[in-house]
C-alpha cells in the first residue's frame, strides 16, 4: 500500500510522473522511519529534520505539515496493510511538484509514503560476522547538503556495489579530507577504552536520528567518554569496536577490518539503553 499525498492505493495501482522532479533532478528528501504499534518512533526527531531538509532545499512548506498531520498520514497507510505487522519501515518522502529543468517552475511539494514489514519492535544484535572496508573511489565533499537525506546518493549506491562485488557487508565513506564520515547506510561511531568517538556533522556526516539519540545516551552515562572530532583512517586499527547505526536496525557492530578483529560488549551495553528510550517513546 503507497500514499500518495494522503490518498492510499494498491502498489499496483500507484503512479509517479516519468516527470517526476525526485526521479529527473533528485530534488527530493525523505526520511526512513521504525514504526511500532501504528507509532513513529523517535517522530520529533524525524519531523524537525525533515522540516530542517526542506528549508534548506528551499521547498514551500504546506501549511498543513504539521507533526500531527504527517504522524496520521503514516498510521492511515500503516492501517490499510492487510497483514497486521507489530513494526513496519516507512519511508516518507517529499518532492517538489514537476515542472522547469534544473530551475524548478514552483517550489511547493507533494508527498509520498511507502511502507513494508520489520520482524521486530525492539533492536536486536547479531554476532554474526561483519566485515568492512574503505571506499575511496569517489569523496564526500563535507557541506550542509551532504547531511541530509536526500534522492542524490549516487556515493552510496556505487560504494554498496563495491561491497557485494568483493564480499564486504559495508563500506566506510571519506570526505574531501580524507576523513572518514560514516558508512553506506548508517553513522559510525568508534570505541577505545571508555571514550566512544563519531565524526562531526561538520565533516559531512548523515545528521542520523539514531546518532542522536546515542550522542544523548552517551552523554549522560557516567561510563563513557563522548568524543565529536574528525576520525583518521589509521584509527580503525586501534579501535575495541566500531558499530554501524541507523534507525531500522538500531546498533550494527562490525567485526573485521582488514585484518583487525573487534569485539562487541559496548554495542551491546549501548543497544540496551537504546531500546530501553525506543521503548519509552
Amino acid at each position: 500500500m503507497i500514499n500518495i499525498n494522503g490518498t492510499i492505493f494498491e502498489d499496483s495501482k500507484a503512479k509517479l510522473s516519468i516527470n517526476n522532479r525526485g526521479f529527473a533532478y533528485g530534488d527530493a528528501v525523505f526520511e526512513t522511519i521504525k514504526v511500532n504499534n501504528n507509532k513513529p518512533v523517535f517522530w520529533e526527531a524525524h519531523y524537525f529534520r525533515l522540516m530542517a531538509s526542506m528549508r534548506i532545499l528551499r521547498m514551500e512548506i504546506p501549511m498543513n505539515f504539521t507533526p500531527e498531520f504527517l504522524e496520521t498520514q503514516i498510521q492511515d497507510l500503516v492501517s490499510s496493510m492487510p497483514s497486521k505487522s507489530i513494526s513496519n519501515r516507512v519511508k516518507l518522502t517529499v518532492f517538489r511538484n514537476t515542472g522547469g529543468y534544473y530551475t524548478p517552475n514552483s517550489n511547493d511539494v507533494s508527498y509520498i509514503i511507502t511502507v513494508s514489514e520489520l520482524e521486530s519492535d525492539l533492536y536486536q544484535i547479531s554476532d554474526d560476522h561483519y566485515e568492512i572496508e574503505l571506499f575511496k573511489d569517489y569523496l564526500v565533499s563535507p557541506n550542509l547538503l551532504s547531511t541530509l537525506k536526500t534522492n542524490n546518493k549516487a556515493v552510496n549506491v556505487v560504494g554498496s556495489i563495491f561491497a557485494k562485488e568483493n564480499n564486504y557487508h559495508n563500506c566506510l565513506l571519506l570526505n574531501t579530507n580524507k576523513s572518514i564520515i560514516e558508512a553506506l547506510n548508517g553513522n559510525v561511531f568508534l570505541v577505545q577504552g571508555n571514550s566512544i568517538k563519531t565524526p562531526p556533522l561538520a565533516d559531512g556526516c548523515l545528521k542520523g536520528i539514531i546518532r542522536e539519540q546515542l550522542i544523548e545516551i552517551i552523554t549522560k552515562s557516567p561510563d563513557y567518554d563522548l568524543i565529536e572530532a574528525s576520525v583518521s583512517p589509521f584509527e580503525l586499527q586501534k579501535a575495541d569496536e566500531i558499530f554501524i547505526t541507523n534507525v531500522i536496525q538500531g546498533i550494527v557492530p562490525v567485526t573485521k577490518f582488514r585484518k583487525k578483529v573487534y569485539t562487541s560488549v559496548t554495542s551491546k551495553a549501548l543497544l540496551k539503553m537504546l531500546n530501553i528510550k525506543l521503548r519509552l517513546g
